[in-house]
């Protein structure tokens, strides 16, 4: 940046001129849930990474949980009490999280690439290309996503890498569609085809106009889908298809907590209940907060 323009930037802020990264910024500290919840979601991630370095209990050896009381009620030695087969219930919510909360990250980032390139694609190329690609997709949609995730780890491995890619590959259809809006109203604009008659290839495009002008849904969207992701992997979890023993996630601890309320043993629900519960809807809570802050109305010229 020369002096010259670097006067004018200090110019037109001290004149009253917001950059937009700082109304943007103050758009989303308005959102007082939003900060709670980003808040929320760095505590708990920093607890499933770090805490059970510091609280150090046994989750993967069942040998050593025999020499544990089982269902024990919650102590000093146990705060959230044990489980069923004898681990400490809160490392083992911790435990689980960090397997939760990763494959829910990478298979949400898998989602969004996926879909964020078929929608652009589809959309853009327009004609036959979106025809197919759409027709394909809409074919797609018409199957129950929960019975296809279970139809496919029924006849593979159900290993950590192939929930993580299943996952990403098969939630990104719905993400497609809108992203395909976005590139549908892009096309037509005045910029890009004065872009396309100046000779720029239509990747080309894309590239340079109609992603940098569909981050704002890719960004929300992206949100969104990591809070599906670990939604759909604690469903599978729940249904007993999800992270083989000796590892764990939060709906398998699920799982195995509701088999054990009708006893009596709250402590094996109720707290990882409430850590879950809490972590999805703070991931909503801050793609709501990010839709706002990409928000152009909201934003001075």
């Amino acid at each position: 940046m020369t002096t010259a323009e670097s006067a004018e930037l200090t110019i037109q802020t001290s004149s009253g001129v917001v950059p937009m990264w700082r109304q943007r910024l103050q758009i989303f500290m308005h959102n007082k849930l939003a900060i709670a919840s980003v808040a929320y979601l760095v505590f708990i991630t920093l607890a499933c990474f770090i805490v059970p370095h510091l609280y150090q209990t046994n989750q993967t050896n069942q040998a050593l949980a025999l020499n544990v009381p089982w269902n024990a009620a919650p102590s000093w030695h146990h705060w959230f009490g044990t489980d069923s087969s004898g681990f400490d219930e809160l490392g083992r919510i911790l435990y689980g999280g960090g397997y939760s909360l990763t494959l829910g990250l990478l298979a949400g980032l898998i989602t969004i690439i996926v879909g964020t390139i078929y929608g652009m694609v589809s959309g853009f190329f327009g004609g036959l290309v979106d025809t197919v690609m759409m027709r394909t997709l809409d074919a797609l949609l018409s199957i129950p996503y929960l019975f296809l995730l279970i139809s496919f780890i029924t006849i593979f491995a159900r290993s950590t890498t192939f929930l993580i890619i299943i996952i990403g590959v098969t939630g990104w259809w719905g993400n497609a569609r809108i992203i395909r809006g976005d590139a549908l109203l892009i096309r037509k604009l005045e910029y890009t085809q004065a872009s396309t008659a100046m000779g720029a290839s239509r990747w080309h495009v894309i590239r340079r106009h109609v992603f940098p002008n569909s981050i704002s849904n890719i960004v929300t969207i992206a949100t969104f889908s990591v809070a599906d992701a670990i939604l759909f992997l604690s469903a599978l979890g729940f249904l007993g298809l999800g992270i083989q023993a000796p590892q764990t996630d939060w709906g398998t601890m699920l799982q195995n907590g509701t088999s054990q309320i009708s006893n009596g043993y709250w402590w094996e629900i109720y707290p990882l209940a409430v850590v879950f519960v809490l972590v999805v809807v703070a991931i909503n809570y801050i793609g709501d907060a990010l839709r706002d802050v990409f928000e152009v109305r909201l934003l001075e010229r």
